[in-house]
């Protein structure tokens, strides 16, 4: 079992493996009661390894050892020892084959890592370290070796057999068995290894590569889910051509498969040929999934799909290089979403998350570089450093090569490196080597945590007609880490004129066609950057795309701010003049009290945009969205969860109150006409007119709650019935809302998937305090071995209904402790990621912040914490 006093794994301590795998031989004999493996390891003594060879040792995690033996020899007792998370031999010879049998049990895995049973069928999930919950082996990525998997089952339980790679053999055994085997050509870490076993539906189609090979694309679901695989095969054909012409990289086995399941950690797993996905995050039909949940299952197939060359074929050599693999995949998925949709919209989005949660974590107790320099539990570093920050990184890179040059590092990348496992220091060489760039003080983006704040302040000559713009960079101290260096920064803005149009950058006076946008490159701790020809004070446009993951700190000017709302080309920098314009209206009013008026250029802002014509509507849906309560937290100095809950309250019902008129006619102009699409102009609809319906029910408008109900009653889509769900489960009208969850769950309480939808709409709403949430527990639905159920109610009630987590009596708190500590002794994963809104205790109110760590401490003294849980506890309560 796992050690309960975790010991921290540093990077500087990294040694290459001693023994090396080629070839692996599985064979799994299933049961009901268990599973027992038989492996055969090639081994061989690693040429790179110095001084005298050592023992190996084989890594393990609740395995019954039933045999060992070298060279065919079965070893006695004595010859090995089996300590329970290691097996270890003495004395090996320089090649050997090893051959191992175990006894495991699926059925009563609940932590869901390694083979486990979900639903009656069998499944896998091996990232990080979960094969050595299978067998004894080498667990770690620079290990890389090739798999030939045969499986054995009862037939009729388990019809369907699916492991890496291509099938090579299958046949009928003794009382009512069957086999198959699978043979994976490519050499790969453990990690990537998969397995299923279960009753499952085919659904096939295929996809023609550029150099003329077929594709044999199946996915695998339950049969209730067969008429929800459409959407995700789409997806995955749309992922493979652009994969094609984007970045030229074509896929290499005969088959491709996705296999759903319902008890799944993650969201979705790569194994080579074989991706495994959470069911919410691939499954979808016009009646059961939204509009974001049809784009957010296309971008995670294509991430899987992608992660073939930037993951499989080219691995990380150790799990400090996590986002040499997740960075860059992120960044390809998301410049994928923004291909097939649209790019402004899906930057916003990125840079949402980015600034409310990524920016939080860089802030607090958990801090890390993209690239860690230590760790106790790999699977705590599965953060949005690693996937969003890194893929951000990634994208600056682009910004400073340009997209040419970005595409020749790339290709070197992976003709240099295909078939092993290598370190982001590797990737970033590959993009110097191509384009002659030095990188050398930009890696400091890998080794550096915490999010640079670049204070930016400006003056105008207008004698000399030039306007000086000065910038100055610090990065926060975080743990472990003072005194930083500067980082190299590229910096995009254009400056507008007093009519609104892009003034043309020059940096030289003599410059004849200087262009509207630059970006600036910053590599000192302050800059300062003249613009000549400047004929009148400009209004700057500053970070335009959010070209790098900073805080930008300016004085604006409301004025200016809803000048930039108007005018400004980019539409990012639209977006966010309009969301500073917002935060900074509402941060007032949390410093004069809800008496104070609302800023009536807010009022005049959203009007504008409820009324025009010409603007992108899918940019309109989300200016129209207010910061969140998190992101107005994150921004605080010492937050008070009440006081902003009640000032963006009072921002939303005053908007709703004073633009009544405009909501309902951008709703009544929005609705769906025609078939139900997932195009990014149906989308926009949708998402304006169910943005307008919920902010009428905000005021108890009688008209707003009888088009809801309307609405719910007659949507032939989930997108415009969770809407309608939605705006009346958060207004205060008690008895729609009643009747129309009651509704909702008769009609969908066969589907989990949706079922979870209802879960997460209730635990969200402030309307719900503790009570609420606890009934939803105690719902014959809600199972505590699930983790998307788990997610759907604890989860979302600490995470997003903020005002009701954070009462003054601090029982959000108490009750969120007892529910970690619970999950702790089954699925230690969950539990440490239901911890996050606990950690930042010190970002809070006196009064929120003590009761935060009472039941962070009480946390730290449950017996047997394990290493998930106590390094993520600990690390928040370090002074």
């Amino acid at each position: 079992m796992r050690s309960t006093q975790p010991q921290t794994i540093y990077l500087s301590e990294y040694r290459v493996p001693e023994y090396l795998i080629d070839d692996v031989d599985l064979r799994f004999s299933l049961f009901e009661d268990g599973a027992r493996v038989h492996s055969t390891l090639t081994v061989r003594r690693n040429p790179e390894a110095k001084g005298t060879a050592g023992p190996l040792t084989l890594d393990g995690d609740s395995l019954t050892l039933e045999a060992v033996a070298l060279d065919g020899q079965t070893l006695a007792g004595d010859a090995y020892e089996d300590t329970g998370d290691q097996l270890i031999i003495p004395r090996v010879p320089e090649r050997f084959s090893l051959e191992v049998v175990t006894w495991i049990e699926p059925q009563n895995n609940t932590r869901l890592e390694g083979l486990y049973k979900s639903s009656g069928m069998f499944c896998t999930q091996c990232e990080a370290e979960g094969f050595r919950c299978i067998t004894f082996y080498p667990d770690r990525p620079d290990v890389m070796a090739r798999f030939r998997t045969r499986i054995e089952a009862d037939k009729s339980r388990y019809p369907v057999l699916l492991s890496n790679g291509n099938d090579v053999e299958r046949g009928d055994l003794a009382d009512g068995r069957h086999f198959v085997t699978w043979e994976d050509p490519f050499p790969k870490p453990c990690y990537l290894f998969a397995l299923v076993a279960g009753d499952l539906v085919e659904k096939r189609d295929g996809f023609r590569t550029q150099s003329g090979r077929d594709i044999d694309l199946r996915m695998y679901v339950e049969p209730r889910n067969a008429d929800k695989c459409d959407h995700a095969l789409d997806s995955l054909k749309r992922a493979m051509r652009w994969d094609e012409e984007v970045y030229g990289r074509e896929y290499d086995l005969d088959i491709f498969m996705i296999v759903a399941v319902d008890d799944f950690n993650m969201g979705a797993m790569e194994n080579k040929g074989l991706n495994i996905f959470n069911s919410s995050c691939v499954l979808a039909s016009q009646d059961t999934a939204t509009d974001a949940t049809f784009q957010r299952i296309e971008a995670i197939v294509a991430h899987e799909y992608f992660h073939n060359w930037s993951g499989n074929r080219v691995t990380c050599r150790d799990w400090f290089q996590l986002s040499l693999k997740e960075g860059f995949t992120v960044f390809r998925d998301s410049e994928f979403s923004a291909d097939m949709g649209s790019p402004t919209v899906k930057r916003i989005e990125d840079v949402t998350l980015l600034r409310t949660a990524q920016f939080a974590e860089d802030a607090g107790p958990m801090a890390h570089p993209v690239r860690p320099a230590s760790y106790m539990e790999i699977s705590n570093f599965y953060t949005l450093t690693i996937y969003e920050k890194g893929a951000e990184v990634v994208r600056m890179i682009r910004n400073l090569l340009g997209a040419e040059g970005f595409r020749k590092g790339s290709d070197l990348y992976f003709e240099r490196h295909d078939g092993q496992a290598v370190t982001t220091d590797d990737f970033v060489r590959a993009m110097e080597d191509a384009t002659g760039r030095d990188l050398g003080q930009f890696r400091l983006w890998y080794e550096q945590a915490g999010t640079p704040v670049l204070a930016v302040t400006d003056e105008y000559d207008e004698a000399r007609g030039v306007y000086r713009l000065s910038i100055e960079q610090r990065i926060p101290d975080t743990p472990g880490q003072s005194h930083k260096k500067p980082q190299h920064i590229p910096f995009a803005l254009g400056l507008l004129g007093e009519g609104g149009e892009p003034l043309p950058l020059r940096l030289d006076p003599e410059e004849a066609h200087a262009p509207t946008e630059r970006v600036l490159e910053l590599t000192e701790a302050r800059h300062t950057f003249e613009f000549h020809g400047v004929s009148a004070r400009p209004v700057p446009s500053l970070l335009r795309h959010f070209s790098a993951p900073v805080r930008v700190q300016y004085a604006w000017s409301r004025e200016q701010l809803l000048f930039l709302v108007r005018h400004d080309p980019d539409g990012f920098n639209r977006w966010d003049a309009g969301q500073r314009l917002a935060v900074d209206v509402i941060q007032s009013l949390v410093v004069a009290g809800p008496d104070a008026p609302v800023e009536p250029a807010l009022v005049t802002a959203f009007r504008e945009l409820l009324t025009s014509t010409t603007l992108d509507q899918a940019l309109v849906s989300k200016m129209l969205q207010l910061p969140s309560e998190a992101y107005l937290i994150e921004l605080a100095e010492a937050a008070d969860v009440t006081a902003i809950h009640k000032a963006r309250e009072q921002v939303l019902r005053q908007l709703a109150t004073e633009l009544r008129d405009e909501l309902l006619a951008v709703y009544q102009r929005n609705r769906q006409s025609g078939d139900y699409a997932v195009t990014p102009e149906a989308v926009a609809r949708r998402s304006l007119a169910n943005t307008a319906l919920a902010w009428l029910l905000t005021i108890n408008d009688d008209e707003g709650r009888a088009l809801a109900e309307a609405q719910f009653r007659q949507a032939d889509n989930m997108t415009d019935r969770m809407g309608a769900l939605r705006a009346l489960v958060h207004s205060d009208q008690a008895e729609a809302r009643t009747a129309a969850l009651d509704a909702f769950y008769q009609r969908y309480q066969d589907d989990p998937q949706v079922v979870e939808m209802w879960f997460a709409v209730q635990a969200s709403s402030h309307a719900n305090g503790l009570d609420a949430i606890q009934a939803l527990m105690q719902h014959p639905a809600f199972d505590w071995k699930n983790p998307n159920k788990v997610r759907s109610v604890i989860g979302v009630f600490a995470g997003q209904n903020l005002a009701r987590f954070h009462e003054a009596d601090g029982s959000g708190y108490r009750f969120l402790a007892e529910q970690v500590m619970r999950l702790d002794d089954s699925n230690p994963q969950i539990a440490a990621r239901l911890v996050t809104p606990l950690t930042r205790w010190r970002k809070f109110a006196p009064g929120h912040s003590s009761g935060m760590r009472s039941a962070l401490e009480r946390i730290r003294d449950k017996s047997g914490l394990s290493r998930d849980v106590y390094e993520v506890v600990h690390k928040s309560l370090a002074d």
